[in-house]
């Protein structure tokens, strides 16, 4: 459950999908800018065990680099004057470490008498394998083995505030140096412990297999010294991190320490809790979206076996019962009428017309000048992870308790205490695991409605949203329209506009106050908090001459949300199907187009380790072509070469699929691969055939049958990925994948067909 999306993936660690090998070419080493200064600090709290906190600080903010601005600037970014401490270029994933510089004791790390060492994480697991990565470095820093790590989800912790929020592919690179320097200063005070034991010096002992080992045969294991080394405030040996040639699991592919309790199942997401009292919960939604109740006629539903109450909240009426069927079956018998949601009168045809009409005019190309001009469309997606939203809440007159799988904790616990009249202190967020988000967890939309139907039913509810739910009244990736023109003369770029106009995306999550957390004042800047995210997240990585990248929206009442990507997965993929126009009109093969203009060197590397292995230029037969997309962000590069068979033109399908990917330091090649898999999947879906259509203010789509997903008929049987030496520290890989993806699937589709797509998905 927890990868939804790499269901039709090969076994992690994908190579090709029939051998399942890796294939590894080795690759030129990289070099990237200096890392900004960094000191970590830990603490020794007061427990009757090893406990350490490592707390984040930073002597600078990390250097950005791409192109993003109004107009771009020739570095790329989104310009902060006047902020201290934070540079004059921020990137989306460094406003998020730099929001969270304030926060001390950022994590917490355990050795309990049994000997297992236990990292609370202040971090959601939704199946992207965060608990597994966490656990290698705990496991490296401190001589453990892998088995006696523990990674259990953090409650929600006001004291951390952004240091919880799950997003912007930050998780790894925020937690690498503290992980380890919180591991580190364990292991630390365990070899002093076992020094003090035995009358030796530190300096001569060392560590392995969960144990301090002397150089006279004797060992201790880290649970028999956890109460002494507890009292060590002052270790006797160096409590650094380990320099990269000791590591011994970092780098090297593993299985997840959560896949044998995932199918066997015994992990527990939110609908598997049992909380005394809570009683299954279904809610019974209008037709169209926004939608409110008109009248009720609860009388039949009432009576039904199994039902034991019947409430209305704002955004439908919830009923109570002894089991989900019963539920269902008595929502069903309700006698309700609706009133029309305020988008009654809109369709997808009359969206479109808005948004067309929201761009800005393009700028006068210069004289002598030629263009290429391109529209896009994208529909509006769905999120759909495989397992529905699912939260429990237990509110009494003066506390409430919600258990619920949440990538915001904090801006949930604020959201929830403020709807309930309770101070927040009295609300408590128990984060369970989830399966799959991809942006649709960063709400929290079921857990609002748990808790609201707990306090007005007065006793505690397990409350589901099916999947009709979600569809119909859930979050999507808000529909968009894009305009791009190139100017050129003399094989020159010479000019770059993308004219990005889309319904407005709900930044309700608590991204928005990370930018002012961040020190950027969004309308200080004249900026709505979506501009200013985008301007951040958004960076063309080319050399087009001048950029100029600008966002207009189109307020609809309808429920939005960042989607895998948020920006990029559509923003990108018209600037890379562009790019092959462009190389086409300059008479230039794609690939060196788009090596000749790249900013940083080392895309250019990850361009040529794809072409390579993918053979790029072969030739194809008929109705068949080569794509490749190329996007990079957080830290990390990819491209994606992809093979598309179009012969049949209604049932295109994707045979053969090459990624080449620099993300630095990787902690879990399986991992990664497992992500870079799920993002093709995610690319095929979006760019051939997963939509969702309006129909006078209602979601068609309402399930998996008609909101036509990848399914595995419709994926590559080869997959090849290829992951450049590691240089330098972790790059961010959830959100890297997909606009590449996207983008190598369009530009495969135009060379198969002979048309080039303006419209996604291509059969909606």
């Amino acid at each position: 459950m927890d990868n939804a999306r790499d269901a039709t993936a090969p076994e992690a660690g994908c190579g090709t999908a029939r051998d399942g090998v890796t294939p590894r070419v080795p690759g030129p080493p990289h070099r990237r800018p200096p890392a900004a200064r960094r000191r970590f600090l830990t603490y020794l709290l007061a427990a009757p065990t090893l406990t350490v906190a490592a707390g984040l600080g930073r002597d600078t903010a990390p250097s950005a680099a791409g192109a993003v601005g109004r107009p771009e600037g020739p570095s790329g970014g989104v310009r902060l004057p006047g902020v201290s401490g934070v540079p004059d270029v921020l990137s989306l994933g460094d406003a998020l470490i730099v929001a969270g510089l304030p926060t001390s004791h950022l994590l917490v790390l355990e050795i309990t008498t049994a000997g297992r060492a236990v990292l609370h994480l202040p971090r959601l697991e939704v199946g992207q394998g965060l608990t597994t990565s966490v656990a290698m470095l705990v496991a490296d820093e401190l001589d453990a083995r892998l088995t006696d790590v523990d990674v259990p989800l953090s409650d929600g912790r006001p004291d951390l505030l952004f240091n919880q929020l799950t997003g912007a592919s930050n998780s790894v690179r925020s937690l690498y140096d503290p992980v380890r320097a919180a591991a580190a200063g364990a292991r630390a005070r365990l070899v002093t412990a076992a020094a003090q034991r035995w009358g030796l010096p530190a300096a001569g002992l060392r560590t392995a297999g969960s144990a301090v080992l002397a150089p006279d045969g004797r060992r201790a294991g880290y649970g028999e010294l956890a109460t002494a080394a507890a009292a060590i405030a002052t270790p006797a040996v160096p409590a650094t991190p380990k320099p990269p040639d000791r590591l011994r699991l970092v780098g090297r592919p593993t299985g997840r320490i959560d896949a044998r309790s995932i199918v066997t199942g015994r992990a527990k997401y939110a609908g598997d809790l049992t909380v005394p009292g809570a009683v299954p919960t279904v809610v019974a939604r209008p037709p169209t979206i926004n939608g409110t109740l008109g009248s009720l006629d609860a009388a039949t539903a009432r009576t039904m076996p199994g039902v034991l109450g019947v409430v209305t909240i704002p955004t439908g009426v919830a009923v109570l019962a002894e089991t989900f069927d019963q539920a269902l079956r008595a929502r069903d018998a309700l006698r309700t009428t609706w009133n029309p949601g305020p988008l009654a009168a809109l369709s997808d045809a009359g969206i479109r017309t808005r948004l067309r009409a929201a761009h800005a005019p393009f700028l006068v190309p210069p004289l002598l000048t030629h263009q290429v001009d391109g529209e896009f469309d994208f529909a509006f997606v769905n999120h759909a992870p495989l397992e529905v939203l699912t939260a429990v809440a237990d509110v009494r007159a003066n506390r409430a308790e919600v258990w619920f799988a949440s990538q915001t904790p904090v801006i949930a616990q604020q959201t929830i205490a403020a709807e309930l009249g309770l101070p927040q202190s009295a609300v408590t967020i128990h984060v369970v695991r989830g399966g799959g988000s991809f942006g649709r967890r960063l709400f929290f939309d079921a857990a609002l409605e748990a808790a609201l139907v707990s306090k007005a039913a007065g006793r505690p509810v397990k409350l589901m949203w099916t999947r009709n739910d979600d569809m119909r009244h859930g979050r999507m990736r808000p529909a968009s329209h894009h305009r791009v023109r190139a100017t050129f003369s003399l094989g020159e770029v010479l000019s770059y506009e993308h004219r990005v106009a889309t319904v407005q995306t709900d930044f309700g999550h608590g991204l928005g106050e990370l930018l002012t957390a961040a020190g950027f004042s969004p309308s200080a800047a004249g900026l709505s908090a979506s501009q200013a995210f985008f301007l951040l997240s958004e960076r063309n990585p080319y050399d087009v001459g001048v950029p100029t990248q600008l966002l207009s929206e189109v307020p609809l009442k309808m429920h939005t949300g960042s989607w895998r990507s948020v920006y990029s997965g559509t923003v990108r993929v018209a600037d890379e199907i562009m790019m092959d126009e462009l190389a086409h009109r300059l008479g230039q093969d794609p690939i060196a187009f788009r090596q000749a203009r790249l900013r940083r060197p080392e895309g250019r590397a990850v361009l040529d380790r794809a072409a390579q292995a993918g053979r790029w230029g072969r030739p194809m037969p008929a109705g068949q072509g080569q794509g490749i997309g190329y996007h990079e962000e957080n830290g990390g590069r990819v491209a994606y070469l992809v093979e598309l068979d179009a012969a049949d033109p209604r049932q295109p399908r994707v045979t053969r699929a090459v990624i080449a990917a620099d993300l630095g330091q990787v902690i879990n090649p399986r991992g990664l691969e497992a992500q870079l898999t799920g993002a093709l999947v995610d690319g095929i879906s979006v760019i051939l055939q997963a939509g969702n259509h309006i129909d006078h203010g209602a979601v068609r789509e309402g399930s998996y049958a008609d909101f036509r997903y990848a399914r595995q008929r419709h994926t590559p049987p080869t997959v090849e990925i290829h992951l450049l030496p590691p240089n330098g520290p972790p790059g961010g890989a959830g959100e890297l994948g997909v606009p590449a993806a996207s983008a190598a699937v369009a530009n495969a589709y135009a060379r198969a067909t002979g048309t080039s797509p303006r419209s996604f998905p291509i059969d909606f």
